[in-house]
């Protein structure tokens, strides 16, 4: 029976087993996916603990990003820039390391809005690990320029630094850089539930602006509503989850799964 999981710590609000056990149902794939917590201090010791008891590999989440890049034998390409890794592939005795957070915001955001516009400028709130890999993914798709906006401001010169192209803005100015958008992105958690509200003002906002918040509880955050009342499309963050648990399920049981109404709506009743 093939075996992979996700970890992290904490990790009980974690729903992708969930979603891998659809996956493993829909496609009579005798296999297993679950979550399990794992301390940083235990991380290569628990890591190796699962290629030894032969799980075909796992997702990583917060904090092990990191972690997870320094203790792999191979990075993808993707992984390498991006300088994070969210998907671990056991094989032949070693470790490949990928990033999938990229590919699925891209595709999240295509099921949303069939026609984005890459050419105008992205304004990219938030400069942690999940922004890393929007960034790279922005601009790999031909994005003319991505402003990064963090309430640190030093962490979105570092990430700017890391990429051409990009460029580090005032948290508190975000507001002066919305006139030209195609697309405006909150990377961080402000927003969720149980967190502070996300302060600003879209006023100057393009219509044709697109907004995405990769944020899913609430499914409709007050960014997406204020948008959505400029009249700009808004593609919510729950299919980001689902579009990036793809290449995993691929590459540890062998078939490429969907992301279908079905699995939408099932993740969505747990929210």
């Amino acid at each position: 029976m093939k075996k992979a999981a996700v970890i992290g710590f904490p990790i009980a609000q974690s729903k992708s087993p969930l979603i891998h056990g659809h996956w493993l149902q829909v496609h009579g794939i005798e296999g297993s996916y679950e979550k399990i917590e794992v301390t940083p201090e235990n991380f290569e010791r628990d890591i190796r603990g699962l290629i030894d008891t032969g799980y075909a590999g796992c997702n990583v989440t917060v904090p092990h990003k990191e972690a997870a890049r320094d203790i792999s034998d191979e990075l993808t390409n993707r992984a390498r820039i991006i300088g994070a890794v969210n998907t671990l592939v056991f094989a032949d005795g070693k470790i490949k390391g990928d990033n999938t957070d990229c590919e699925g915001f891209l595709e999240n955001l295509k099921a949303g809005v069939l026609s984005w516009v890459t050419k105008k400028p992205a304004l990219v709130l938030g400069a942690g690990g999940a922004a890393r890999g929007i960034v790279y993914a922005l601009l790999d798709a031909g994005v003319s320029e991505v402003r990064i906006a963090n309430r640190t401001h030093a962490r979105a010169e570092k990430l700017a630094e890391e990429f051409e192209k990009a460029e580090a803005v005032m948290w508190n100015d975000a507001e002066d850089h919305l006139g030209d958008l195609g697309l405006l992105v909150n990377t961080t958690a402000l927003g969720m539930t149980g967190q502070d509200p996300l302060q600003i003002s879209l006023e100057t906002l393009s219509p044709d602006c697109v907004v995405t918040d990769i944020v899913y509880n609430p499914l409709e955050t007050d960014l997406l509503k204020s948008a959505k009342s400029k009249g700009c499309k808004t593609v919510d963050g729950l299919g980001m989850l689902l579009h990036q648990a793809v290449p995993g399920f691929e590459a540890w049981f062998g078939t490429r799964p969907k992301v279908t109404p079905e699995l939408r709506a099932k993740i969505e009743a747990t929210l």
